[in-house]
């Protein structure tokens, strides 16, 4: 088993585990970052939804409220306002949704689907709980959602929801006496479910991490050229050029040149060792024959 043999299988067990140690934190770290930048794009949905909802109470209400009574305008919902404005996001940006999802809605738009209902169900069982980030897989992909509950803290809410008598007549006459009534103060009531789609920031992940990788393949297979050279021309071919001298001199040539001292490493060194020592031993066989 040759130096050279010897050598390139620690270089290569080395880049093995360092391969693969490389792969691994990276390719988490690349993941996570992927997941990160999803929910931030969830999360930045959601306060969106938020801010439209607080500019129709606070700036479309009191100016259309009193309509009600003769006529009724959807745009005077929060929860209208809000999904409309995503609406309009959707038509670009497809895998995108904003939805409130209610268990027992006015508008039939908002009523929950299965998982929305789970959601509901469990804000409704555990009241600590503010927000649901978690993941799923649709027909277009895997998506991100975080999913936060709608809670009947303002008992202005309560005048379009607590029974259709009491709830603005332009209304019942447009969403009708069956749905959307009975709700009660300090009750959760659906969930607001922002979705995001994570393929394509997962698909950027895992082509960085190709990408990585490869060249992380490119750099070794190039350090491991480099070193098989310089092995070659500072270590193997010296210590031929010495071996094929010494078998000269045990066979009593000593016809050949001596070895080239020139420089101040080891292989220089060792050079000039074995010239002294054919010198001497040289002078030895002639004093012998002699």
């Amino acid at each position: 088993m040759g130096i050279r043999f010897k050598l390139n299988l620690v270089l290569i067990a080395v880049f093995v585990i360092g391969f693969a140690t490389a792969g691994a934190v990276s390719y988490q770290l690349l993941q996570e970052n992927a997941r990160d930048e999803v929910l931030h794009n969830a999360s930045l949905m959601m306060e969106s939804a938020y801010s439209v909802r607080t500019y129709t109470v606070e700036q479309i209400q009191p100016k259309l409220i009193a309509q009600l009574d003769t006529v009724f305008l959807p745009q005077t919902v929060p929860a209208y306002a809000a999904t409309e404005t995503f609406a309009e996001l959707r038509k670009k940006y497809p895998d995108y949704s904003y939805k409130e999802a209610t268990l027992n809605p006015t508008n039939p738009r908002d009523r929950a689907s299965d998982w929305e209902a789970d959601i509901i169900n469990n804000f409704r069982q555990n009241g600590e709980v503010k927000q649901i980030v978690a993941e799923r897989d649709t027909p277009t992909g895997r998506q991100l959602y975080i999913a936060k509950p709608i809670k009947i803290s303002n008992p202005a809410c309560l005048q379009c929801h607590t029974s259709a008598e009491s709830s603005p007549p332009s209304m019942v006459k447009v969403y009708g006496v069956a749905n959307g009534f009975g709700w009660q103060l300090n009750d959760i009531v659906g969930a607001q479910v922002v979705t995001v789609p994570m393929d394509v920031p997962m698909g950027k992940a895992r082509k960085t991490f190709a990408t990585f990788i490869t060249s992380l393949f490119v750099i070794f297979s190039v350090i491991f050229i480099i070193l098989n050279l310089m092995l070659t021309y500072l270590i193997i071919n010296p210590i031929r050029r010495i071996s094929q001298s010494a078998d000269k001199i045990s066979n009593g040539e000593f016809g050949e040149p001596e070895l080239s001292e020139a420089g101040k490493d080891e292989m220089s060194a060792l050079s000039g060792s074995f010239n002294r020592m054919r010198r001497s031993l040289e002078k030895a066989i002639q004093m012998m024959e002699d």
